[in-house]
């Protein structure tokens, strides 16, 4: 599975904070100054890439010269958020000053006092006011800040824009809804053997999660409120069961193939034959460096009359044994490095010229502010991909409420999996049985988890 809880995005640059590896770089105090306040910061890109990690290095020094007195430590461990040692790693006094947590996590880590109260410290970040406030409030408790968002993903639909062609289909226009949808499908299924309109998953717990995705999206929930009962047998919980199941059995647009593990939709979406899937941007960066799909095939848009979105992504988070010196400085590094444009993280021009993909609008923290439209000014000027094919989901995108992951998500992915492949492999598969059936084993695992 590509996604899953606690795993994060991988940025357009090749630099997020999830390309980690092990070890440890001390850097130098900048020259002439003292070194009065020294901090450490989390995911420093792996010694396996070497032209990121030289990014990353060249940006540690640039920082602490415009920073004399600061001395920053950089850590590359991997993954660089491990929820089964961070508690471990927090308690020993080895967590470093800056790091990094996956949007799964956030309550927890809060809940738990393990994020230092940086509400004094927000306007650190120059740019703080333009960050989403949705993606803002997922990281405030109790009127205080917890962290400062860096990574936001959200689903869309990704297409290919050659297959629409060929069926007669404006790839500049893809669908809005899923009526639109299933009559593309058809068109596409219909320019011969081996053509899938429509690619979906039904196992490996990846049935479960584009379920949760294809739910949120006409606007209903996985549980309820108080995250103690199942949710999701519900009229938009039919919904999407009962689409799957008529473009299956009645339209015959999704192939006979059962597609299980992230993996397998990812190769036939990349062999040129499926038309389209539910996905976020870095599936196409994927298709095409990982599944050998054309680059100028791949288009994605928003999510077809989404009411929110499946999302994901990360935060950075100060120690809370940090000193106020400490914090300041951790926070005008997490300025410095991922939050100002054409620098750091955000400096597309580097990215481009040491060869990483760069035009796949991946990471949406900002949103439609100017902040957001100037990263986006640069992510196209400097893009190494066709990113008008991209542009009716960067529209979308900006306005689409979020939604996290449910609590116990892979459990439930699981459990949702059956209907899933219920309805893609039998034609007499009753939607109202297998929803039942999912919400007894969803309330009796939610019950025992307690």
């Amino acid at each position: 599975m590509r996604r899953s809880t606690g795993l994060v995005l991988v940025t357009a640059l090749g630099l997020s904070a999830t390309a980690c590896g092990s070890g440890e770089s001390p850097q130098p105090a900048a020259s002439g100054g003292a070194a009065d306040v020294t901090i450490t910061v989390a995911c420093q890109p792996a010694r396996t890439a070497p032209q990121d990690r030289k990014a990353w290095d060249e940006d540690v020094a640039a920082f602490m010269k415009a920073h004399p007195g600061v001395t920053v430590k950089s850590t590359d461990q991997q993954p660089c958020f491990d929820p089964k040692t961070f508690g471990p790693k927090l308690a020993g006094g080895q967590m470093e000053t800056v790091f990094v947590v996956p949007m799964t996590n956030y309550d927890d880590v809060i809940a738990q006092g393990q994020a230092l109260d940086i509400t004094r410290y927000t306007s650190s970040v120059k740019n703080w006011n333009d960050l989403r406030p949705d993606h803002r409030e997922l990281l405030t408790k109790d009127g205080k800040v917890y962290g400062v968002p860096n990574v936001h993903y959200s689903v869309g639909l990704v297409y290919n824009r050659a297959l629409f062609a060929k069926a007669g289909l404006d790839p500049n226009t893809p669908p809005r809804t899923w009526a639109e949808v299933r009559e593309a499908a058809k068109k596409i299924a219909g320019l011969g053997a081996g053509h899938i309109g429509y690619g979906e998953y039904s196992g490996g717990n990846t049935g479960g999660w584009h379920f949760t995705q294809a739910l949120y999206g006409r606007g209903g929930d996985i549980l309820t409120a108080d995250g103690k009962k199942a949710a999701f047998n519900s009229p938009e919980g039919k919904a999407v069961l009962q689409t799957l199941h008529d473009m299956r059995w009645v339209d015959n647009s999704m192939g006979g193939k059962l597609l299980v593990g992230w993996e397998s939709l990812m190769m036939a979406m990349g062999s040129g034959k499926v038309g389209m899937m539910l996905g976020a941007p870095d599936v196409v960066t994927d298709v095409v460096t990982k599944f050998k799909g054309n680059v100028d095939d791949y288009g994605i848009t928003g999510f077809p009359e989404a009411k929110a979105s499946l999302s994901g992504g990360e935060a950075y988070m100060i120690n809370p044994k940090a000193t106020p010196e400490q914090a300041k400085a951790g926070m005008e590094w997490i300025d410095f490095r991922f939050n100002t444009v054409g620098k750091g993280r955000f400096d597309f021009a580097r990215g481009k010229a040491i060869g990483n993909p760069v035009g796949v609008p991946d990471n949406a923290v900002y949103g439609d502010s100017p902040t957001g439209k100037a990263l986006q000014e640069e992510r196209v000027k400097n893009a190494s991909l066709p990113v008008e094919n991209y542009q009716t989901y960067v529209d979308a995108a900006a306005t689409i409420p979020p939604k996290a992951e449910p609590p116990h998500a892979q459990e439930l992915y699981a459990i949702l999996d059956v209907p899933m492949s219920g309805v893609l492999s039998r034609k007499d598969a009753s939607v109202d049985e297998l929803l039942a059936n999912a919400e007894t084993k969803a309330n009796a695992m939610l019950a025992a988890k307690g």
